[in-house]
């Protein structure tokens, strides 16, 4: 039986990583909004109230599929590095590290992705969008389980930061699940920019827009952030904020054919860890694994290992588009996935991080990890809302960026992005800092369709097991013909081999969580193959937290699924 019940509907479909999210989206849609004006509803929400996974002023990357032109598009909704940083200056000072604090802020991404979703795609205004998110900060909400176990995991750290512990430990502790939150100077923030708004509204939508996206990167917002930063020594400068625009950029995708279907998957691009999924999926196109049992040994076997070849292409390859040449139509194509294919042993698990694949005119980063071994907390922040629209639009973001690493900015509710945590500080590597640079964003949403039959928006937080987890599921549902809540439901494998995304990046060789209800058997045969595996609680949060919502195109039924992992919440009509 399914932790949560499938959704189903014939107008409209919303999936969140929080009940109040996907409320907020569904009120949007029901209120005649579009699948863009309902998404940006619910990032702003999640904004809120997984305030301590998802930032206001954090990074909300996104994919938008447009019916009526057949077209799907993505929004780079990552900021990058400010261009008066002195990288040799910031790596030789701290030793090759990243560390706590204003120094890992890079441009704060959410607001103008937000804005800039609405500008091109949507058809309301900020304030319309914002309105339960601003009346939740201000009315508070009720604290999850989710947020209580994270708080409590990061305690620690938050506790160098006097004024968030002020907003998230009032009482010097960390919340208990049920107790009230509340971010009143996060919904005077949103206030402020519904009145600038409303002020430029008599001159159109468009202007109206505009004044938000000015007064929080040229405007008040922005003078308040910048001398607190100048103060406590960050690097953003005016003409960082000032300049900021997310790039509206093509997909990564893939092609191929699973499950007797001619699938396509549409990621976000190799500024983020996006193409990772298509990478995954050419390799496995070229395995025997259409013909394997979900939960056989084989089967998980030869999802690892072909996950451990796509990470070990991620360290070697991906860095930010802008500087670094990564060539990622190889990396998805049969034929270099026909290669790496090859390199999987039906009966020995590689040990560790396997070599990268090699390319013609590409010189792979080879390196080390900072230092292996099991890391002492797996990152949890990050969430996801998916939603398609009656029209068939769809959408889905992953909005991040907690409240533990960086200052509050006072008297605003803002943490600005600390997704420099996510760049490296060595010399070499593809994804190193630089000036203007961006880091490697792990949030990557993506959509799967059938052309002619269905179209899947889905994603999941989760650092590195986010494209572990959007894989199994999307095999699922396409190669072992669950419904969606059972697909999203299924247990799941991790593998940990891989340097982690987030600073000081510990590797855990040959590391396989392996989640119940998977057997003890399959784990020892795991084990047989050189796998070290470590079991994983049902439902584990290290296993990413999957949303969906799919829509049949010849009869119009939606459904939607939720990820019991995370307090997500499907609702449709």
């Amino acid at each position: 039986m399914s932790a949560q019940p499938a959704i189903h509907g014939h107008r409209f479909m919303v999936s969140a990583g929080h009940d109040q999210a996907a409320l907020a989206a569904y009120e949007i849609l029901e209120a005649g909004g579009n699948a863009v004006d309902a998404g940006v509803a619910a990032v702003l929400t999640l904004g809120v109230v997984l305030s301590e996974q998802v930032n206001t002023a954090g990074v909300a990357p996104m994919i938008i599929h447009l019916a009526e032109r057949d077209e799907t598009v993505t929004l780079a909704g990552v900021g990058h590095w400010s261009r008066s940083l002195d990288a040799e200056a910031y790596i030789r000072r701290h030793g090759g590290q990243i560390p706590l604090g204003v120094e890992r802020s890079v441009v704060p991404a959410a607001p103008e992705t937000c804005v800039q979703a609405l500008e091109r795609f949507g058809t309301m205004s900020f304030s319309d969008v914002a309105a339960r998110a601003m009346n939740l900060a201000r009315e508070g909400f009720a604290v999850h389980r989710t947020m209580a176990q994270y708080l409590s995991d990061y305690r620690a750290d938050m506790a160098n930061f006097a004024d968030n512990m002020a907003i998230w430990m009032p009482h010097g502790r960390p919340p208990l699940e049920g107790e009230r939150v509340v971010l009143a100077d996060l919904a005077r923030t949103f206030a402020f920019l519904c009145d600038e708004e409303r002020a430029h509204a008599g001159k159109g939508r468009a202007a109206g827009l505009a004044a938000v996206r000015n007064a929080f990167y040229k405007g008040d917002i922005a003078r308040t952030v910048l001398a607190f930063y100048k103060e406590h020594g960050g690097w953003l400068t005016e003409q960082d904020l000032a300049d900021f625009r997310a790039p509206l950029v093509p997909p990564s995708r893939w092609r191929g054919r699973l499950g007797g279907e001619d699938l396509e998957v549409l990621t976000c691009g190799p500024w983020c860890q996006g193409p990772m999924l298509p990478w995954t999926l050419a390799i496995l196109e070229q395995t025997g694994i259409q013909g394997m049992s979900p939960d056989s040994v084989d089967y998980l076997h030869t999802v690892a290992e072909a996950l451990k070849l796509a990470f070990a292409d991620r360290e070697a390859y991906l860095g930010d588009p802008d500087f670094v040449d990564v060539p990622d139509a190889v990396l998805s194509s049969a034929e270099y996935g026909r290669a790496q294919a090859a390199r999987i042993r039906p009966d020995v698990a590689f040990p560790g991080m396997p070599a990268p694949g090699r390319i013609d005119g590409h010189t792979p980063y080879i390196g080390a990890a900072a230092s292996t071994g099991e890391p002492e907390r797996v990152s949890a922040d990050t969430s996801v809302v998916a939603v398609v629209d009656a029209a068939g639009n769809a959408f889905c973001s992953n909005p991040s960026d907690p409240s533990w690493d960086v200052p509050v900015v006072p008297d605003t509710g803002l943490i600005i992005s600390s997704r420099g945590s996510q760049s490296w500080a060595v010399p070499g590597h593809p994804s190193v800092l630089a000036p203007g640079k961006r880091p490697r964003l792990t949030p990557n949403p993506s959509i799967a369709r059938v052309r002619g039959k269905w179209i899947m928006p889905f994603g999941s937080p989760g650092g590195d097991a986010q494209v572990p987890g959007n894989l199994q599921f999307l095999l699922n549902v396409v190669l072992h013909g669950m419904g969606l809540q059972d697909a999203v439901e299924a247990p799941r494998i991790m593998t940990a081999s891989h340097p982690n995304s987030f600073a000081p990046h510990v590797s855990d060789p040959g590391r396989l969580h392996v989640e119940a209800p998977i057997e003890d058997a399959v784990m020892a045969a795991l084990e047989a193959r050189g796998h070290r595996t470590q079991r994983a609680d049902v439902f584990s949060f290290k296993t990413a937290g999957v949303c969906a919502v799919r829509k049949d195109l010849a009869s119009g039924s939606l459904s939607g699924a939720a990820d019991p992992r995370r307090p997500s919440r499907a609702m449709g009509w």
